[in-house]
């Protein structure tokens, strides 16, 4: 692989007009370390308050900065979506909004993956999450593991880094985002991990509530857990 190979941080946002900016120039520090041409995708899911507005000047005023507006709010999965189809590059670099995830964790991340490896999943070692987000995350985390078991300690760290060719092979359901590394696996991607800085949220709020998110997550299983069943892969012989 090209070691200077262009890539793409896809930045899907709800309502985090307090941090972008800063969140903007964090990634910026960090991607322009490494060398390498990149951009920054963020997909706005249809915010009620000035996050749309805020990426719009920063796209008038980045050259690096692209960015899609739904509709409609559709959903993190969705935005995620949206912005592996917009980007314009072979690698994708994905992260939330909230400045919980360390932009200073991508060049090591990007070094990773090689000709044996096409996907490198954020391990939160130390998080920073409230008491009851850590507890429902660890119990959340052993069930799934119970039904699916992609071998990963921290499936949900939204901070990866994928080949953009496999991201597009992958069916597409809302919430499949806490499902890459199994859907990745499934299609013959090879996976490490790394531990990566988590920091506390300093501004907006959580999108979600601990019991409806358990509840998806549930639902979930059982859909990820038929599509592996009934996966079909082949290896051809010869053909004219």
């Amino acid at each position: 692989m090209n070691k200077k190979e262009k890539f793409s941080v896809v930045l899907p946002v709800f309502n985090e007009q307090d941090n972008l900016e800063e969140l903007f120039s964090q990634v910026k520090k960090a991607a322009d370390s490494t060398g390498r041409e990149w951009e920054a995708v963020f997909v706005d899911d249809c915010s009620t308050d000035g996050s749309l507005p805020i990426i719009r000047s920063l796209a008038g005023s980045h050259d690096e900065v692209r960015y899609v507006a739904f509709a409609e709010n559709r959903g993190q999965s969705a935005a995620f979506c949206a912005g592996f189809d917009a980007a314009q590059s072979g690698i994708v670099v994905t992260m939330d909004a909230d400045l919980q995830n360390d932009p200073a964790d991508i060049p090591k991340m990007l070094d990773m993956l090689g000709d044996d490896c096409d996907m490198v999943i954020g391990w939160r070692a130390k998080r920073k999450d409230t008491f009851i987000k850590r507890v429902s995350s660890k119990l959340a985390n052993s069930i799934r593991d119970a039904i699916v078991d992609d071998g990963v300690h921290d499936t949900g760290c939204s901070l990866k880094v994928m080949r953009t060719e496999m991201l597009l092979k992958l069916p597409r359901f809302k919430n499949m985002h806490r499902y890459f590394p199994i859907l990745m696996l499934k299609i013959g991607a090879q996976i490490k991990e790394v531990k990566v800085n988590h920091r506390e949220r300093s501004a907006g709020v959580s999108k979600y509530g601990t019991l409806d998110r358990a509840l998806a997550g549930i639902y979930d299983l059982i859909g990820v857990r038929w599509l592996i069943d009934r996966h079909i892969d082949y290896a051809v012989k010869e053909k004219k």
